[in-house]
């Protein structure tokens, strides 16, 4: 049987094979300068800049590999914009439990555009992360798309890991 303790390398027999165990030890973290409180925290302080995104059209595969390439849960969907020609915005998100749903219940052959059942919610980089929070757990929304005020376009995603990552790390 091999046990592993902080950080150490021990080796055991198992069938008479040897197995190399190895692990790192994760020390407590006590907070970060560069990470607010949930409080002073605005959803520029924890959102990922840029998005993943596909055409309305994509497969169900295409979106899969994806998210499983880039180990993302969201992947938007864009769409023209009726208002000016030629403009791209976002037009709906699908999350990787749509994903899951439309591999297993409906057709695989199905499009993006089709799979895109997340309400789409965005919000400024300027937002307060608490307020942004609000409105997700209003919409039942997991994802949201950050809007460059000047542009008008996506300029980002916040999901609720990007909460959990103030939460555990900010204290500033």
């Amino acid at each position: 049987m091999a046990r592993v303790l902080g950080g150490s390398t021990f080796t055991s027999s198992l069938d008479e094979q040897e197995m190399e165990v190895s692990a790192t030890s994760i020390d407590r973290y006590h907070g970060s300068y560069l990470m607010p409180s949930l409080e002073q925290a605005t959803v520029a302080d924890a959102m990922h800049p840029g998005i993943h995104s596909c055409y309305a059209d994509a497969s169900l595969m295409a979106v899969a590999r994806m998210m499983a390439t880039h180990h993302v849960h969201c992947v938007a969907v864009l769409g023209l914009s009726p208002r000016q020609p030629g403009e791209t915005l976002v037009w709906g998100i699908i999350s990787d439990l749509d994903l899951l749903r439309a591999g297993i219940r409906t057709n695989p052959a199905e499009s993006a555009g089709a799979m895109a059942l997340q309400p789409v919610i965005s919000v400024e980089p300027s937002t307060s992360l608490r307020e942004a929070g609000e409105l997700m757990l209003a919409h039942g929304a997991s994802h949201v798309v950050v809007i460059d005020p000047n542009a008008g376009q996506p300029m980002g995603i916040l999901s609720t890991l990007d909460f959990a990552g103030i939460l555990a790390w900010g204290e500033a």
